[in-house]
């Protein structure tokens, strides 16, 4: 059990279609992510461009279920073009042919072939992966349930720049390791700093009652050092 309720990331929400999304597989971009981690799963499409992603949306006491939908919502050609384009490198495809996967957007929930193209696309760098990834190990899905190996993605994903989306929700989803205990040693200073990160006040109010002022402090010190490290442009 968790210590503070959490805002952890959903699993995307299910676009009734990628068509109903206004976008075309060989026509979508991963667009950088210019709107805040709490905002709304969307995807933007790009007329230049040929990948498929989109920050997920957190949820404060968030129980996430095995699948969103009751039925298939995308088509047999929708995940046959995810595919197409997964099989070529394609890290917002390989992100959401994950996803797929996992809700049960295609049919019925496939957590292997989910765990195997959110490896892929955790592996090349994808943000929104790699928190997936993580909650995956956290959770038990798919994989033995692993707290090392959640906050190692977690952390890769909080690494990130700017802190929207994936990134965002990694720094976010590490706190709450640290602040547990979980994978990580537990460290209300650690923790203070990365919800410091995401700006999330509801965590970092609960990480601050726990803390002394000279930890908050340095929590304060080592977050400010850490945006001059990672400087967002």
């Amino acid at each position: 059990m968790r210590a503070v309720p959490d805002l952890r990331p959903n699993r995307p929400s299910d676009p009734s279609s990628l068509a109903a999304l206004g976008c075309n597989i060989s026509s979508c971009d991963r667009q950088d992510m210019k709107r805040h981690f709490l905002l709304p799963l969307v995807v933007i499409p790009l007329a230049a461009s040929s990948s498929v992603a989109a920050p997920q949306t957190p949820h404060p006491m968030q129980a996430r279920p095995a699948s969103i939908s009751q039925g298939p919502k995308w088509t047999e050609a929708d995940r046959k073009a995810l595919l197409a384009k997964a099989k070529h490198g394609d890290t917002g495809a390989q992100f959401w042919l994950g996803a797929g996967y996992e809700q049960g957007w295609f049919g019925k929930a496939n957590f292997q072939e989910a765990l195997k193209w959110m490896r892929k696309a955790a592996a090349r760098g994808n943000a929104d992966a790699q928190v997936s990834l993580g909650q995956m190990y956290e959770d038990g899905e798919a994989v033995q349930q692993n707290y090392t190996l959640a906050a190692k993605w977690y952390r890769k994903a909080a690494e990130h720049v700017p802190g929207f989306g994936g990134a965002g929700q990694g720094r976010n989803n590490l706190g709450l390791l640290y602040l547990d205990g979980l994978g990580v040693p537990k460290d209300y200073v650690q923790a203070y700093m990365w919800f410091r990160l995401t700006n999330f006040e509801t965590n970092l109010s609960y990480a601050k009652a726990q803390m002394t002022p000279a930890q908050i402090l340095q929590a304060e010190r080592m977050a400010a050092e850490w945006k001059s490290q990672h400087p967002e442009g």
